[in-house]
């Protein structure tokens, strides 16, 4: 079976410094977190980051910062994994789905200007699949509106546009590192921002509540939250992202070898901005027009090929669908006809795409 994805990271490189963890006897809160922040925010050009347990607790926990709360209106990008939504609902907020672009699956800004209320209290824009297309744009209509601007960039480390890597360019931007990503540390995540105000709120939240010692115990100011990494993870979190830009040029390699095999069959890969450098988080295409999607991910199960759906039109969803009854066009579209095909290195894009086509046969 050809996996969908295979991580960048084996035991061997981590070995000597889980034995240095596990001699030291500091699990938490020690030098590989910290020195793990340093290098997100060097790699990023962000001025803060803080690691946290994925990236939904990144996203709740910028939605707490910002206040969020029932009555309120985030307004999301639609074509998404539910968790960007999820985090909204929680705190009893509504959240505004915003239909997206066919061709790169990134929120529409006539749909984000469209859907701004006096209700509206921060945007979500979510790089899809990697791809940060538009996020400038939407940044600065943030900006001229004065909301505040969230990346969810789960998926999209590594990924800039016009030079400025994700990181770098919204109000707060959120990493996941689940298996999944490119850097993967099994389950994690990350927030980074650029406000000094807002990192000594994360700094405080993020320790339960302590700034700094009070005797020979801590200084208690607030209350707050343990979303805390470990340092076995921000080990292996460390590894990857020193090796994260040679990874990103071979996932290229392997996009444009799909692209040349298939777009000629009637695949449409996404589209991305001519500044942009996606890191092919996922390699996501949509299918020619008259194939059955569903069906030509069985056939390619049967052919030992491991492939799945694009992502998903939140507002399609039974929750959502049930609550708002607004399902976005283009979204829910998407959903229907993109796959995402294996990408990693030793990949045999040949045979992957010999079962593809023999779907057509």
């Amino acid at each position: 079976m050809i996996r969908l994805v295979e991580p960048y990271i084996a035991f061997d490189e981590v070995v000597e410094d889980f034995r240095s963890v596990f001699a030291s006897g500091i699990f938490t809160r020690g030098r590989n977190v910290e020195a793990f922040c340093e290098d997100i925010a060097a790699y990023t050009g962000a001025r803060h980051v803080f690691t946290v347990t994925s990236a939904t607790t990144a996203l709740w926990s910028c939605l707490k910062l910002l206040g969020i709360s029932a009555g309120d209106e985030v307004i999301v990008s639609d074509f998404s994994f539910p968790a960007s939504a999820n985090v909204v609902e929680d705190l009893g907020a509504t959240a505004v789905l915003a239909d997206v672009s066919l061709e790169t699956f990134n929120m529409l800004p006539d749909e984000l200007e469209r859907k701004i209320t006096s209700r509206t209290k921060a945007v979500m824009f979510v790089d899809a699949l990697g791809n940060p297309t538009g996020l400038r744009e939407i940044a600065e209509i943030c900006r001229t509106r004065g909301l505040p601007l969230i990346e969810d960039a789960a998926c999209a480390i590594g990924s800039s546009e016009s030079g400025e890597r994700c990181g770098s360019v919204a109000d707060l931007t959120c990493f996941s590192f689940h298996p999944r990503k490119l850097v993967n540390t099994g389950e994690g995540g990350a927030i980074a921002t650029n406000n000094d105000e807002w990192a000594d709120w994360l700094r405080i939240k993020l320790a339960h509540g302590a700034s700094g010692s009070s005797g020979p115990g801590l200084n208690f100011v607030d209350y707050g939250y343990n979303f805390r990494l470990s340092e076995l993870q921000a080990v292996m979190g460390r590894k990857q992202l020193a090796k994260l830009d040679s990874i990103i040029e071979r996932r290229n390699t392997i996009r444009a070898a799909y692209d040349a095999a298939l777009r000629p069959l009637g695949f449409a890969p996404q589209a991305l901005g001519p500044d942009v450098i996606h890191n092919v988080q996922s390699m996501v295409l949509r299918v020619p027009d008259g194939w059955d999607r569903d069906a030509l991910i069985g056939h390619l199960k049967n052919a030992g090929v491991e492939s799945t759906l694009g992502t998903y039109a939140m507002s399609s969803l039974s929750y959502f669908r049930s609550r708002y009854a607004d399902v976005q066009p283009n979204s829910h579209r998407l959903m229907q006809e993109t796959i995402t095909l294996p990408c990693y290195d030793g990949l045999d894009v040949g045979r992957v795409v010999s079962a593809v086509s023999s779907f057509a046969s």
